[in-house]
């Protein structure tokens, strides 16, 4: 039976809470790179979930992965099927190299503490081995390449990549492993995945409205690095080399406190500041515990340390309200 999204997002952030995360609320909003982020211990993901993972896209996917990296944390994909079938459980299956996994493979892993052994790939479905273990078995055992690779019904080039390290076929590796009598398979970890951290493009300011591209140029000419998103609840990632700032624009007055809450809950969530860039000053100075800057006072600013400050300030502020 289909789940609906909705249900599905609600089982999503139960299992995560069960297991001692801390979950931010759902984010209700359309096209978006990531509906949930959560928390536990230094584990930080980022999750999408959809009901068919055909429709998670390359931009998403790469979205997803950039705002994973710069807050030091992992994306997830967690669905129910796609076009080729269900997405079964146990299994760890990938997409434009986000792990993809079902409701059930999460709570087996965060709940019950079986992770999953099978991962898919070009090809079929295989499993992650211990090299090391089995080069040992097979050498106390006086055992030779040939011999296990007949064993396995493979070539002895294939025994030899095994024992360097590569992946097996489930079938193969089974066969090993009762021939053997050596435990050899290793758990596959889909939470784990950590993205590969590459230079941001330049940001195109020709591509944004005359507010965007001020408050851009301004934070780019005290100091901090910019990378823009396009499927996230704020506009920018705003960086130095010690601070992370989530950076929303308030265009829209009447949106400003809703996005203000959905930036700060993230923020909680990740451990970073946030910030809300805005027309006009307000007398209030920050909205669910996210800052609100006016351009007009981001144009005073000279340096990353005043605006680092006034963000700080603005925040704790309103936490003692």
């Amino acid at each position: 039976m289909t789940v609906q999204r909705e249900e599905l997002i609600g089982h999503i952030r139960e299992s995560l809470m069960r297991s001692g995360f801390t979950v931010s609320k759902p984010l209700n909003m359309r096209s978006i790179s990531f509906d949930v982020v959560a928390r536990r211990d230094e584990s930080l993901l980022l999750i999408k979930i959809l009901s068919n993972v055909d429709a998670f896209s390359k931009e998403n996917a790469d979205e997803l992965k950039t705002l994973a990296e710069a807050l030091g944390g992992s994306p997830l994909l967690i669905g129910e099927r796609s076009g080729s079938g269900d997405i079964e459980e146990g299994i760890v299956y990938s997409r434009f190299n986000v792990p993809i996994i079902n409701l059930t493979t999460l709570t087996d892993l965060l709940c019950e503490n079986v992770p999953p052994f099978i991962f898919a790939a070009p090809g079929g479905l295989y499993v992650r081995l211990d090299s090391d273990i089995l080069k040992k078995a097979r050498e106390e055992k006086n055992i030779s390449l040939g011999t296990l690779a007949e064993i396995a019904g493979v070539s002895r080039r294939t025994i030899q990549m095994y024992e360097s390290g590569m992946g097996a076929m489930i079938d193969a590796a089974i066969r090993l492993e009762e021939f053997l009598e050596t435990p050899i398979l290793l758990p596959v970890d889909p939470l784990g995945y950590k993205p590969e951290g590459g230079e941001s493009p330049p940001v195109e300011m020709e591509r944004y409205d005359p507010f965007t591209q001020e408050i851009f140029r301004v934070l780019t000419q005290i100091g901090y690095s910019i990378k823009p998103t396009q499927k996230a609840p704020f506009e920018a990632l705003t960086v130095d080399r010690d601070v992370l700032i989530l950076t929303g624009l308030g265009r829209d007055e009447s949106k400003v406190k809703e996005k203000a809450r959905v930036v700060h809950d993230i923020s909680q969530i990740t451990g970073k500041q946030s910030v809300i860039f805005i027309e006009r000053s307000r007398s209030r100075h920050s909205i669910e515990g996210t800052a609100l800057v006016g351009k007009d006072e981001l144009r005073k600013i000279d340096e990353m340390v005043k605006l680092r400050r006034l963000v700080t300030e603005r925040s704790e502020s309103d936490a003692k309200d």
